[in-house]
């Protein structure tokens, strides 16, 4: 037994020697003439002279101490075999092939150990595809088959199997390197749409593997990126911009239904940039230079539509129509027939669109102005080119016998300089100016609430046969803004001289009382309510939108413009108790004059501060 035992130990001995002489020619023989497994296209295997892997897959088997009793091999086969059936393969000492390598250097016969080291290493080619298959998408499992092929190379170098093992690690290897700097390209904006960068890396990879995922993740992320460039074109009306990066994108592969879907969306643009041409050509005629704009905004419409565009014919249309003065033209005045006098003087308010509420960057704004949406009118309307006064409000009163709810019920709030506040004071109604005293005929009419202003205008749709109304909550911002898209209507800045009748730091009272929050070095010469029609009209040709006294409108008050009509028509609740002001008045602090300002008040509140005016369909 004992010689048997010294003669497989010399035999073992001289094995150990022979594999670590081969270990080490191996890798002394890696930098200058390496071999890999490689394909000639044809599934055969062969050698290659430039294996890229060879100088860094070396793996040293784990020590293993077998002892020298006699049980040491057999608990050793046993210990391998358990560590073969639990995939562990070659990670230490415990390992199916470093235990299996130890039996065979004590004992090179065993028959055991070479048939589990063989079944080990055709497990370990398992594991290496099964790393090899998520390599191209995870750098861990590229290390993984990397430790695998080191192993397989140091036992079976030559073996087939191993070769085209290390031929897909290579691959593997190449494809990670490849995504890796397509990926810095195409992070650095370097999509390669005319050559070369993130695009032209991506299409070496998928030749080496037309379903590497990662590579396909990067080919989609460079059409998105094409994508996303003719959008971005698109967004700023440079349509041939976009249909060049379209282009570019298409050239990606063939047939993407992503590009179809995204010249879907461009031209869903492109007809919104057509519509928005119009609006703006619409909205600048009123002005000076009105037509010639129009003009401009027409011929870009024309570059983008296709011919017999309606958008088009509705802007030459009015363009036209300003030229030539047809009826109601924008910015046309004119008043109506009306129980043997006449209504109060209107005027044309254009049709066109604008956007309405709050900036996001406006921080005196509150949710009950946002969201902020587009609203188009596709008619224009008329607007009291006034505040209704108190001599058009007196001829209603005399010919209906109308009381108001001031009237009924005795009082209402006025301005008492005294306290500098506004106090409940009797015998105060329409009649009345901002503080009590007896108001002149052409001061806007105050101390009345949301159902004298209905009533008012019920009387004069009756009397005139027209269809007056309050105006919507949208239409009354559209006028105040009146083509311009300001902080306030006049713009974001302080207010210009003659602006309006705004708090101002140089207005002062009777009593020589200032304001404490007012526009800096700015007056108007008027402590309370200006007679109707004293400040310049604004673009649209309407008077005192921005101040002088707020204004009902036809809304219902709620909370914010989610689910508000998209038409711009007035949003009503039957039997609603609170109502909508809108406008800046003549005690109206800066935050509460700009053009997104809205406030609910109950449908009975009177005060020297709100009044009306009237709308009309034309």
């Amino acid at each position: 037994m004992h010689a048997a035992w010294s003669r497989r130990a010399g035999i073992a001995a001289a094995l150990a020697m022979l594999l670590a002489a081969g270990c080490a020619r191996d890798e002394a023989e890696a930098p200058d003439a390496p071999q890999a497994a490689a394909s000639r296209g044809d599934g055969s295997v062969i050698i290659s002279g430039d294996d890229r892997l060879a100088g860094s897959l070396t793996w040293r088997a784990p020590r293993v101490d077998l002892g020298d009793d006699e049980a040491a091999l057999p608990d050793a086969l046993e210990r391998a075999d358990r560590a073969l059936e639990a995939g562990n393969l070659a990670a230490g000492p415990d390992s199916a092939i470093p235990l299996y390598q130890a039996v065979l250097a004590r004992d090179s016969d065993s028959t055991e150990a070479a048939a589990g080291l063989e079944r080990a290493l055709q497990g370990l080619l398992v594991q290496g595809a099964a790393a090899l298959d998520d390599a191209g998408d995870d750098d861990d499992a590229l290390r993984r088959a990397r430790e695998v092929a080191a192993v397989a190379r140091s036992l079976r170098p030559a073996d087939a199997k191993v070769r085209a093992y290390l031929a897909g690690v290579d691959r593997a290897e190449q494809l990670a390197e490849i995504n890796r700097a397509a990926l810095e390209e195409l992070r650095a904006g370097r999509l390669g749409e005319s050559g070369g960068g993130a695009l032209a890396l991506v299409r070496r990879a998928l030749a080496l593997d037309d379903a590497q995922a990662r590579a396909l993740q990067i080919r989609a992320a460079v059409e998105s990126a094409l994508i996303r460039r003719a959008e971005d074109a698109a967004s700023k009306g440079d349509f041939e911009g976009a249909a060049t990066w379209l282009g570019h994108a298409g050239a990606v592969r063939e047939d993407a239904a992503t590009v179809a879907d995204a010249r879907a969306r461009i031209g869903i643009e492109r007809r919104a940039w057509i519509l928005r041409l119009r609006d703006e050509g619409i909205a600048a005629l009123p002005r000076g230079d009105g037509i010639a704009r129009a003009r401009a905004m027409l011929a870009r419409m024309l570059v983008l539509a296709e011919p017999g565009n309606a958008a088009v014919a509705e802007l030459r249309e009015r363009i036209d129509l300003a030229v030539h003065y047809g009826n109601y033209r924008p910015g046309q005045r004119f008043t109506d027939a009306a129980a043997g006098g006449r209504g109060p003087q209107m005027v044309v308010v254009p049709h066109g669109g604008f956007s309405m509420g709050a900036a996001d960057d406006d921080g005196d704004a509150d949710d009950s102005e946002r969201p902020r949406r587009y609203l188009r009118f596709d008619r224009g309307f008329a607007l009291s080119l006034n505040e209704v006064s108190v001599g058009e409000f007196r001829r209603f009163v005399d010919a209906t016998g109308y009381r108001t709810r001031a009237e009924r019920r005795g009082f209402s709030m006025a301005y008492d300089e005294r306290s500098g506040n506004f106090v409940r004071r009797s015998g105060v109604d329409w009649r009345s100016d901002f503080a009590g005293s007896p108001a002149a005929a052409n001061l806007p009419v105050v101390h009345v609430g949301a159902r004298d202003a209905q009533a008012y205008v019920d009387w004069l749709a009756e009397v005139s046969g027209q269809r007056y109304r309050l105006p919507s909550e949208a239409e009354f911002e559209y006028a105040l803004r009146a083509g311009g898209e300001g902080r306030y209507p006049w713009g974001d800045d302080a207010p210009p001289a003659r602006a309006g009748n705004l708090t101002g730091s140089k207005d002062r009272s009777p009593g020589g009382r200032g304001w404490s929050n007012a526009f800096k070095d700015y007056g108007d010469g008027h402590w309370g309510p200006a007679p109707v029609g004293t400040f310049t009209p604004n673009t649209f040709g309407v008077h005192d939108l921005e101040g002088n006294v707020s204004e009902w409108v036809a809304d219902c008050w709620h909370d914010s413009y989610r689910r508000a009509p998209v038409s711009g028509t007035a949003w009503v609740n039957p039997g609603c108790r609170m109502q909508v002001v809108r406008g800046g008045a003549w005690a109206s602090s800066p935050p509460q004059t700009r053009s997104s300002w809205r406030a609910p008040s109950p449908v009975d509140n009177t005060n020297a501060r709100v009044g009306f005016r009237v709308a009309r369909d034309i």
